[in-house]
């Protein structure tokens, strides 16, 4: 039960459109320009608070030792006096720092968390527009993957990420001014340490890249895996495929953990080199620093505030490698999204919609044409050929054939879950294609054989989140034969269902379709071997109300039990995607062709002898 298809496959970018990727993020962070504003503001006083200091440290120094480096302003004050001076400024800019880091912090932790909602609702809205083609061959566990996981990825992008690789390159730059202020000779030593530090992160960051769109990748695939086996347990559990399956877990699960380890030793590299560096640079300082003190060209204090200044340069230096780890995740999730949020919408409203014709009591409404439809899921490979037939309105059609006739493809075609490759298909004189799909919806009804109810109560699932008042509901319920078997439930209309209604029989789920559809009163209604779940007592109370339904309704039924057909006005049959032969079912029995052949095969096979 493993699912082969997947989302379009990235293609490898290089860092400059990696860049570019950040772009997706524009328009969400223009949503909260004025807070990102304040965030900005908020960057050069910590900066400066930051870099001041080691300045108070080594003047701190300086004034004890009397060194000619100490500022003027504490040269005329004793010694507790100046210390004292020197400790309230010190408290002053680490209050100052702090207070604005937390502010910083929770500003861009609320924005990130706002953009990653805006985001993921955009996402939503997208990918529940797309074609079903489109979730035809794409498995449910990665579509959520990238809802959730890479969506939370991309939102760590700009809270733990973009801004705060900002802040730390303003800090660096603060450091490294303030620094070549203070001594350019220290200051030259560690700036030019930067540039192989900054080489051998790029080449981390690339790797972690790579490994990290790895991951994802098997992430994915465990995630479609364990939907997919949750969703069919049932089979599973009948066919004893429980060993089976958690023996292929484990192994896409061990495929995942090895992509995430390396994505850990390149994160680890990275954190691994920059510690050896800033030692390094540290043990500069004071190689040639103490050389100046020797030689009596430095002093003490200014010494001290380098091996500060080291210190602060890398801490920065390692949070923004550790950022950019971040960032590389979010490129990552970034593309995977773009994929995703680039997928093209198939069916869309036109752009000027037409609207169905109104009853005016003269016409007759419900007419379906199909004028020389033709239909392909892949190029040049037709599953609906040249089928040109009309269904006039209030008229009852089967539509038969066998398996992989093309009979669910052509309810499909009037629907508009699927656009046909060429020809028309119209309703009462209108393309489809020229009708917003909540218009055409709202006036074709389907019951399929397996109604999907949501978790929610039993009003919701026949209401479908329209404006249905509860009499309305009571109404459809009534009208369908339905009402009994919810008034039945421990709390009736209020009755909570659980997912997918397991705590319902097949029967009444398909019981609480045919009230779903009644409610919407379509004027086309489409019955997909609709009454197959239900039991002869059940199918013949629901075979009365259908009756009512379908009065002045025109009406097309698939049925794979012919004997149910048998009082259509008309029964098409389909083969090989063509429209074989038509007629009632007296007339296709005279003539002998497919359907003849097909009824007498069932009638056969339940020991009856075919009329």
């Amino acid at each position: 039960m493993t699912a082969a298809a997947d989302l379009t496959p990235s293609k490898s970018r290089s860092p400059g459109n990696d860049w570019r990727l950040l772009g997706y993020l524009i328009p969400y962070a223009k949503r909260h320009r004025r807070k990102l504003l304040w965030v900005a503001l908020l960057l050069v006083p910590l900066s400066v608070a930051g870099a001041v200091q080691p300045i108070l440290i080594g003047q701190a120094i300086s004034f004890i030792r009397d060194e000619p480096s100490t500022f003027a302003w504490l040269r005329d004050r004793n010694l507790t006096e100046g210390l004292d001076l020197l400790s309230l400024t010190l408290l002053l800019t680490v209050t100052v720092q702090f207070s604005l880091q937390g502010i910083q912090g929770f500003m861009v932790q609320k924005v990130g968390q706002q953009m990653t909602n805006d985001i993921r609702n955009d996402l939503f809205a997208h990918v529940q527009s797309l074609a079903s083609s489109f979730f035809e061959r794409t498995p449910v566990g990665k579509l959520i993957t990238r809802i959730t996981n890479d969506v939370e990825a991309l939102g760590d992008v700009f809270s733990t990420g973009a801004v705060g690789i900002i802040t730390d390159m303003i800090t660096i730059l603060v450091l490294v001014i303030v620094m070549f202020l203070r001594q350019w000779k220290l200051a030259l030593v560690l700036v030019l340490l930067l540039v192989p530090i900054a080489g051998v992160i790029i080449y981390f960051q690339n790797q972690y890249r790579a490994a990290n769109y790895k991951s994802r990748e098997q992430l994915s695939n465990l995630n479609a895996n364990l939907q997919e086996n949750i969703t069919g347990i049932g089979v599973v559990q009948l066919f004893r495929r429980e060993q089976y399956n958690a023996r292929l877990f484990r192994q896409i699960n061990e495929r995942y953990i090895t992509a995430v380890d390396r994505t850990i030793f390149f994160d680890s590299a990275v954190s691994a080199t920059l510690e050896w560096t800033s030692l390094v640079g540290i043990a500069g300082v004071l190689l040639i620093g103490g050389q100046a003190v020797l030689g009596e060209s430095l002093d003490i204090g200014t010494l001290t505030e380098f091996i500060l200044f080291a210190q602060r340069l890398f801490n920065p230096l390692q949070q923004l490698a550790e950022k950019f780890t971040t960032l590389q995740g979010g490129f990552t999730a970034i593309e995977r999204i773009t994929d995703l949020m680039q997928e093209p919408i198939e069916i869309g409203d036109p752009q000027y919609p037409k609207m169905l014709p109104l009853a005016d009591g003269k016409t007759a409404l419900g007419e379906v044409k199909f004028s020389d439809v033709w239909l392909a899921y892949k190029s040049d490979d037709y599953v609906l050929k040249a089928l040109d037939f009309t269904i006039k309105p209030g008229e009852k059609i089967a539509i038969v054939g066998p398996t992989g006739a093309g009979k669910s493809s052509l309810i499909r075609l009037l629907s508009r879950l699927y656009e046909a490759t060429k020809g028309q298909v119209l309703v009462d004189g209108v393309d489809v294609r020229d009708l917003s799909q909540a218009e055409l919806r709202q006036h074709v009804g389907v019951i399929l054989q397996d109604g999907f109810l949501f978790a929610g109560d039993v009003k919701g699932n026949i209401a479908l989140g329209e404006d249905y008042s509860f009499e309305q509901i009571q109404e459809a319920a009534v009208q369908m034969n339905v009402a009994s078997f919810i008034e039945q439930l421990p709390e009736g209309y209020d009755t909570a269902l659980r997912e997918r209604g397991t705590n319902l029989s097949g029967g009444q789920k398909q019981l609480l379709a045919f009230a779903r559809a009644a409610i919407r009163n379509p004027r086309i209604l489409v019955l997909d071997e609709a009454t197959a779940n239900l039991d002869v007592g059940t199918e013949a109370m629901i075979q009365e109300a259908l009756d009512r339904l379908l009065v002045d309704r025109t009406a097309i039924i698939i049925a794979h039990r012919l004997s149910t057909i048998r009082n259509v006005d008309r029964i098409l049959v389909l083969n090989h995607g063509q429209l074989a032969e038509f007629g009632t079912h007296d007339e296709l029995m005279r003539s002998g062709g497919l359907y003849a052949s097909l009824y007498q095969l069932q009638m056969l096979g339940q020991g009856v002898e075919a009329i």
